[in-house]
């Protein structure tokens, strides 16, 4: 019994050391796989994921450019040739400066704006390519004979603004929203949690030696493993940085009042003070400065007085860039570029861009009157008449015809109604100006965001309310009548139904008075803010502000449609009906187009030379779609969304 006891004992102590290894092993697997977990989670913080793939011309879509201002940013050398790159695409140049391709946005390229260009040898390539960036579309690498996109899945990751190729093929990449990034041919990472969620602006050194400007935190500066941050406190002279070069020990970072120098990574001293500086070059024993008005400043980095003497040519203000090639120096401003010889006899003019046919490429209305005459408003710059030969466009601006944001054309007398910032602006029938309404004729505000017919009259839209426009006079209504909220950004007529949008809702106003309201917490609303408004057969397309589109019957009672509606903007007043299609004109989202008889709707962007459409409309079976990187037409029986 005793030797059965010892041995029963024995496999009660093997058991319970058994389950205690057990325990311990479950424990460490556990923990193990949390560590494991952990990094992954941590790895995939980091990590962004992306895709390379040639970039495939898009689709034929039947789009013409209307030919709009090309715009210089940047230029870069590569394969002996100039390229130079803007909003509306990429430029190629021989050595004598003759034209030889252009490789234009939504046609050639993504529908997005060109930023930035550098030419390197990326990790993941065999030859030098000449990199590209975009401001939502990522990055292009070019060969000389085609594209390959770079494309993070991340739209925070997209929106770049500077480039800085690097060692051992890698490069740095500056955006809005998440600080540099470093690209290595395999991941995109962030470079250094210390310079993640900055708005970078400028980009200039190594990889561990590395100076950093953004839109509002100065300058920062990266190296040995730390980051030290420059401000106003620091010395710097505005924390908006526009431009840094680098030589030798010496570091310029031009900001919008002045140029900060540092010495050996230490504060020195601002030169310029005032100067609202756009570009920066340490060579020859001088900084060259570029600004947006003075032209360019030629500074002896000898201790000598700065001197304008470089910048003595009228046309040489908004500087973009200056760089080098062989004894020469180059200016490229918004619209020429400039060379100085290695004898310094001041700037000569080299390129400039060829003529168009618009005044501007952001733009903010578009309507036809009943001529065929196109009427295309801009976001600052005034407005354009456009005949219907497609000539070269007649240019309005003035104090009031400056920032549109409607234009009603009359199709019984050919006059034409602008909605302005400044006033409410009539054109007789041959496009000339002859009368500005504001405050002192009536409306409720000098500001005016939308006008349509209404019964014998104009139905005016301003962010202080409603005016009415009669043989009778002006008569004002706003919320003390029961409008649902002052600020008004868009009206729709159908009859005598007037439907109304505003910040806080919409409000239904039948024969002058408010009939009914809607807001999110008393209707199926999605979101207050109402951007459009239309009539659509027996209901209404409402356009909002974050929620996409909406339908409303005339019951009151509201619907959502697929795809048409969403976590979207539609811009204010960008949308247009025709027999056979609604359009709607989206903040980064492109064109959405509705099928009339399917009832579907579908998003396009190949085309479109931006993806933020602003403005819309129709003429002789042709849609004009305006964005604020120009303007492109389509016969709509060729658009195939």
């Amino acid at each position: 019994m005793l030797q059965a006891g010892r041995v029963s004992g024995r496999a009660v102590a093997a058991a319970g050391l058994a389950l205690f290894l057990l325990a311990v092993g479950f424990a460490g697997w556990r923990a193990s796989r949390a560590l494991r977990l952990s990094r992954e989670e941590v790895r995939s913080e980091r990590e962004i994921r992306f895709s390379v793939q040639p970039f495939a011309t898009p689709a034929e879509q039947n789009f013409e450019l209307v030919s709009a201002p090309a715009v210089f940013l940047q230029a870069a050398r590569f394969q002996e040739h100039l390229y130079i790159a803007g909003p509306a695409g990429l430029l190629e140049y021989d050595p004598n400066g003759t034209p030889l391709r252009q490789f234009a946005v939504g046609r050639d390229l993504p529908s997005s704006p060109l930023v930035a260009l550098a030419p390197a040898v990326l990790a993941d390539a065999r030859e030098p390519e000449l990199v590209v960036a975009t401001a939502q579309e990522g990055l292009l690498a070019f060969d000389g004979r085609g594209f390959r996109q770079i494309f993070p899945q991340d739209p925070g990751v997209r929106t770049i603004t500077s480039i800085l190729p690097v060692a051992a093929g890698h490069l740095l990449i500056g955006t809005k929203k998440r600080g540099v990034l470093l690209y290595d041919g395999k991941q995109i990472t962030p470079l250094h949690s210390t310079l993640s969620n900055l708005y970078v602006t400028a980009l200039a050194g190594t990889e561990s030696d590395l100076w950093v400007g953004t839109l509002d935190q100065g300058v920062l500066h990266w190296h040995a493993g730390a980051t030290e941050t420059f401000g106003e406190e620091q010395g710097l002279p505005d924390r908006q940085v526009q431009a840094i070069a680098i030589a030798g020990e010496k570091t310029y970072a031009g900001t919008v009042l002045g140029v900060a120098v540092f010495e050996r990574g230490r504060f020195s001293r601002v030169l310029v003070p005032g100067v609202l500086t756009s570009a920066v070059l340490a060579t020859r024993g001088e900084l060259f400065v570029g600004s947006e008005d003075q032209g360019v400043l030629a500074i002896p980095l000898e201790g000598r007085r700065p001197n304008a003497s470089a910048g003595t040519s009228a046309e040489l203000t908004e500087v973009r860039q200056f760089f080098e090639s062989g004894e020469a120096i180059y200016a490229l401003t918004r619209n020429a570029l400039y060379r100085m010889s290695g004898r310094g006899f001041g700037w000569q003019q080299v390129l400039q861009p060829g003529p168009a046919v618009l005044s501007d490429r952001n733009i903010s209305a578009l309507a036809a009157d009943k001529s065929g005459r196109l009427w295309i408003g801009y976001f600052d710059r005034g407005l354009d008449e456009l005949p219907a030969d497609r000539g070269r466009a007649t240019h309005i601006e003035n104090e009031h015809v400056f920032c549109i944001n409607r234009i009603l054309p009359d199709a019984r007398t050919g006059s034409v109604a602008v909605a302005t910032a400044n006033g409410l602006v009539r054109f007789d029938a041959a496009g000339s100006q002859e009368q500005v309404l504001t405050r002192a004729d009536g409306l409720i505000a000098d500001h005016v965001t939308d006008v349509v017919a209404y019964r014998d009259g104009l139905a005016v839209a301003t962010p202080a309310g409603l005016t009415f426009l009669d043989a009778g006079g002006a008569r004002s209504l706003y919320a003390f009548h029961g409008l649902v909220n002052n600020h008004i950004y868009a009206l729709g007529v159908a009859g005598d139904e007037l439907l109304v949008g505003t910040l806080g809702g919409l409000s239904m106003i039948g024969k002058g008075d408010v009939q009914a309201s809607y807001t999110t917490a008393t209707s199926g609303l999605q979101h207050n803010w109402i951007t459009a408004v239309v009539p659509v057969g027996e209901e209404w397309m409402v356009g909002t502000y974050g929620a996409g589109i909406a339908g409303l019957d005339r019951a009151g009672r509201f619907h959502p449609f697929e795809k048409g509606s969403g976590a979207f903007e539609v811009n204010p007043n960008a949308m247009l009906v025709t027999p056979r299609h609604v359009f709607a004109g989206t903040l980064g989202q492109g064109l959405y187009v509705y099928e009339r008889e399917s009832g579907r709707w579908s998003a396009l962007t190949q085309g479109l030379p931006s993806a933020n459409v602003t403005a819309l409309a129709e003429s002789n079976g042709y849609l004009y779609v305006g964005t604020d990187n120009g303007l492109v037409r389509i016969p709509e029986q060729k658009l195939h969304p």
